[in-house]
């Protein structure tokens, strides 16, 4: 699923919302092990939720594994 980022703070935590409009967050260590370095607000990035907590985060073609398309 895509969401788009809303906020980022400097632990890494933040939230984005999803193309319904439902504000989704994660904390620092889903960031952290995103391989990213940085989201910007408005940035579109790829998500896995359990409810409305983001537990992984991508942008497609970025990191291990990621093959851009």
């Amino acid at each position: 699923m895509q969401a788009s980022i809303h906020t980022f703070a400097e632990d890494g935590s933040g939230s984005a919302l999803l193309d319904d409009g439902l504000l989704v967050s994660w904390p620092g260590a889903v960031f952290a092990d995103s391989a990213l370095r940085h989201v910007r607000v408005g940035q579109r990035v790829s998500i896995e939720l359990d409810g409305t907590a983001v537990t992984r985060l991508w942008i497609v073609g970025i990191g291990e594994g990621e093959v851009i398309r």
